[in-house]
């Protein structure tokens, strides 16, 4: 692995601070179950999320902060609050604080050997264009880059398109900074060639390199309303994001995604989702793993 000096130390320190911060006990304020179930309509008007009941205590630690912050004395305040006009940013911060969901590099890697196989089988395609359709704080994307980057070369016209609704994490991505502890899932050949190491006062982080930072992209995207400057893609990852949504919902994102998916391209999901069913031209090719055959079915998605 590379060796950096001075790695946007600022960069983490900030980072650093603003995990730490909490709110004492004395400052806590309740929510209430009809509160609770003000929030969760507001989420899933916003997002399209659906929060069971259990999610209410996290629903409140995650927003005691901002109550603190804009000197709110309650959630009924800060609801009303949201719903300004002129609050958009806080409606952001609100939306970002509570869609942050769990991720790590090459996260159930039998879709990377998926992908392995793909390339493989298509030596003569060099410029392939990937979606991680909810991309978090990157990690997903990059490990997609570092996999084409190790069979294509970095010198090829490979893409990797990555969105989310969270902005939060979207900055944590462009910046590429992890904590060290996030390395161990990355293969040592791919640290080696593709990560910088933090050294001095940036030891214990590494940053994904300039190289394949230059194959990846990250913007804002609702799924239930795809930006429609997005490309049309040869490979979809649409994982651990479906198990957010209700039934219907489901089958609404599925269909937006495959919009930007080529004929005969693939959508991946999470291990635990089941997509079976929710289009006729997706054909099942392992676990997870679907090929769109639109032609075959004769159907469309429109």
């Amino acid at each position: 692995m590379t060796m950096i000096l001075n790695m946007r130390s600022s960069e983490m320190r900030s980072l650093e601070t603003r995990s730490s911060e909490t709110v004492s006990n004395s400052q806590l304020h309740s929510l209430s179950k009809a509160e609770f179930g003000q929030f969760r309509d507001w989420l899933y008007q916003q997002a399209g999320i659906h929060l069971a009941d259990v999610k209410c205590s996290m629903v409140s630690g995650r927003l005691q902060k901002r109550l603190h912050a804009l000197q709110l004395p309650g959630f009924a305040a800060y609801l009303d609050y949201l719903k300004v006009p002129a609050h958009q940013q806080e409606r952001q911060t609100a939306l970002n604080l509570l869609t942050t969901n769990e991720t790590y590099f090459f996260r159930e890697d039998k879709h990377f050997q998926f992908l392995q196989k793909l390339l493989a089988a298509q030596p003569q395609q060099q410029n392939w264009q990937i979606w991680s359709a909810a991309a978090s704080s990157g990690q997903e994307a990059y490990s997609i880059a570092m996999t084409l980057a190790q069979q294509l070369g970095l010198n090829s016209r490979w893409q990797v398109s990555a969105t989310d609704i969270n902005t939060t994490v979207l900055e944590k991505a462009q910046r590429a900074i992890y904590s060290m502890d996030e390395a161990v899932k990355i293969p040592e050949t791919m640290l080696k060639a593709y990560c910088e190491k933090g050294v001095g006062k940036d030891a214990g982080w590494f940053r994904i390199g300039q190289h394949i930072r230059q194959h990846v992209s990250f913007s804002i995207t609702n799924l239930f309303k795809p930006d429609k400057q997005l490309p049309v893609f040869d490979l979809i990852f649409l994982r651990n994001v479906l198990i957010y949504f209700e039934a219907e919902d489901k089958k609404l994102i599925v269909n937006n995604v495959l919009r930007q998916l080529k004929p005969g391209g693939c959508l991946l999901v999470g291990h635990s989702e089941s997509i079976h069913g929710y289009h006729p031209a997706l054909v099942q090719l392992q676990p997870s793993c679907y090929r769109y055959s639109p032609e075959s079915s004769g159907y469309v998605t429109i």
